[in-house]
């Protein structure tokens, strides 16, 4: 798990062959003028989810992790604080892991709180789970799924 702001985005472009096109993407585009829902990027390997939502309790939350992909959640309006931890401390999974929707969630507290204003990210790795949406106002985020295996052409 990555925790930065975007203005220190370009220190991460090398840790996968799609990064920098994420990264890219953030520089050239006005993402609050994004509507909600999906946007393609680089077809299923590349894309990025616009979320205006009510905040949620920690409570509600619940920890989630992908396999297929990797999350780069930016913030731009609200404060959105994520929980963390380690899959391999996680143990008290919902269901198994759902193939078709790279889901799997857990009834396992997070190990810590990660508060995520405007202008900053995390990168959360196939490893981590994370329970994002936590706050007491709306939240404007972008989340960038990266395909694991993906590579840059």
């Amino acid at each position: 798990m990555i925790f930065d702001t975007i203005a220190n985005a370009e220190r991460y472009a090398r840790l996968h062959p799609m990064f920098p096109q994420v990264f890219e993407y953030i520089k050239n585009t006005d993402l609050h003028l994004l509507a909600s829902g999906r946007h393609s990027i680089a077809g299923d390997d590349l894309f990025a989810i616009v979320e205006r939502v009510p905040g949620r309790s920690r409570e509600v939350a619940q920890l989630e992790c992908h396999r297929k992909y990797i999350d780069i959640q930016l913030v731009l309006d609200g404060t959105d604080e994520m929980g963390w931890k380690s899959l391999s401390d996680c143990h008290q999974p919902v269901d198994v892991y759902n193939a078709a929707s790279d889901i799997q969630f857990f009834h396992d507290t997070p190990a810590t709180w990660l508060s995520t204003p405007p202008n900053t990210f995390c990168i959360f790795f196939p490893e981590d789970t994370h329970a994002p949406l936590v706050a007491a106002e709306n939240i404007h985020k972008v989340v960038f799924k990266i395909a694991v295996n993906a590579s840059a052409e």
